[in-house]
């Protein structure tokens, strides 16, 4: 059955880094990064437009969500990383940084965001003291690009466009580890239950064991890779790179099940819900798009569904032949956006489902 994703507008420039919340009572939630300078907060499983965080003055560069979606934090080009209230809109921190903020991460507590930047730092605020900020760690040569807590938040992972990857005992606040790379890394993720790391270069994804940073296994991609996401169960990984292609692999075999185009444009992040069911992809081309992990899986806004007849007293059985189409109709489902979870702000940003209501899904 034919992949079709469901495409997010509003934005106005490239969307360069998405984050999901964890599962809520609401659902869970989306968050992009823009060259707009407008952070904006999704239905994750729908892509219906919740609110936009208005308040920088520059291109955002990094964006995230808090398990419990109710904290945001966006790092920007007007040298600040805030942090907002994702229910009411309102700024709660200012980070004030002396250089373009690229990256920002929470803690699994929320007590804590780390952030990396063009001053080739890596910073922990504490979020419950003003965002004042705790820890620095100096080291690379070169710009962070990712950095993120580990190992129980006694850690934190960083790389850098100085070719190279840092690990940094908080307790110390000395690097501890090291691993070189060929190219610039420009995509740092890690899995759910903390124990694999992901990483992006050049062509290559590589998996590294995150308790001693050894390489499981590095895959080489058709493209120059901007990022990868491993599925919550570590089956598969999903990447994107400069061809404007998603590719889908097999994590045990490092064998390509499928790619597919939909942007237009580069892509430049990539990542899977929290229940795995779907991931999310952000381009040069100004969209995100919602991509589905079993395609023709009744979900979200896919509503799967055989047609029948033109006396609509059969069912086109045409199933098992491999000669002949199953279609199934990408219904939008009703909007049950958790009413508890107001929207951050007003604005008119659209969520455009694509394909509409009206066109069908067909797989030989």
């Amino acid at each position: 059955m034919k992949q079709i994703p469901l495409t997010c507008s509003g934005h106005t420039r490239p969307v360069v880094h998405l984050d999901f919340s964890g599962l809520t009572e609401c659902g869970y939630f989306l968050i992009s990064a823009c060259k707009d300078g407008k952070p904006m907060l999704r239905m994750g499983d729908t892509g219906d437009w919740v609110g936009t965080f208005e308040g920088h003055k520059g291109a955002v560069w990094g964006v995230a969500l808090n398990e419990s979606a109710t904290l945001a934090a966006s790092g920007a080009a007007d040298f600040t990383g805030k942090i907002w209230n994702a229910v009411t809109g309102e700024e709660v921190h200012s980070l004030q940084h002396n250089h373009i903020v690229k990256t920002v991460a929470f803690s699994h507590d929320s007590q804590y965001l780390v952030t990396g930047s063009n001053e080739k730092l890596v910073r922990v605020f504490d979020l419950n003291s003003d965002g004042k900020a705790l820890e620095s760690y100096a080291g690379h040569a070169g710009a962070v690009k990712r950095a993120l807590f580990c190992r129980n938040e006694k850690c934190v992972i960083s790389c850098a466009d100085d070719k190279s990857m840092r690990l940094w005992d908080r307790s110390t606040g000395q690097e501890v580890s090291r691993v070189e790379f060929s190219s610039h890394p420009n995509g740092l993720e890690l899995s759910k239950d903390g124990s694999i790391l992901t990483v992006t270069y050049g062509n290559c994804t590589a998996f590294y064991d995150m308790e001693t940073l050894t390489q499981l296994k590095e895959i080489t991609i058709p493209t120059r890779v901007s990022s990868a996401s491993l599925h919550p169960d570590k089956h598969i990984f999903v990447c994107g790179g400069e061809d404007f292609k998603m590719y889908k692999y097999d994590y045990i075999t490092g064998n390509e099940i499928e790619s597919f185009k939909g942007h237009f444009g580069p892509v430049h992040s990539v990542s899977f819900s929290p229940d795995g069911e779907l991931y999310a992809s952000g381009s040069e081309d100004g969209t995100l798009r919602l991509w589905q992990t079993t395609v023709g899986k009744t979900y979200g806004l896919w509503k799967c569904t055989e047609p029948t007849d033109l006396n609509n007293s059969t069912i086109n059985n045409s199933v098992t032949t491999t000669n002949n189409v199953v279609s199934g109709v990408v219904t939008p489902a009703p909007n049950n956006a958790a009413v508890s979870c107001p929207p951050v702000s007003s604005a008119t940003a659209p969520v455009t489902p694509t394909p509409n209501a009206n066109r069908e899904v067909t797989a030989n």
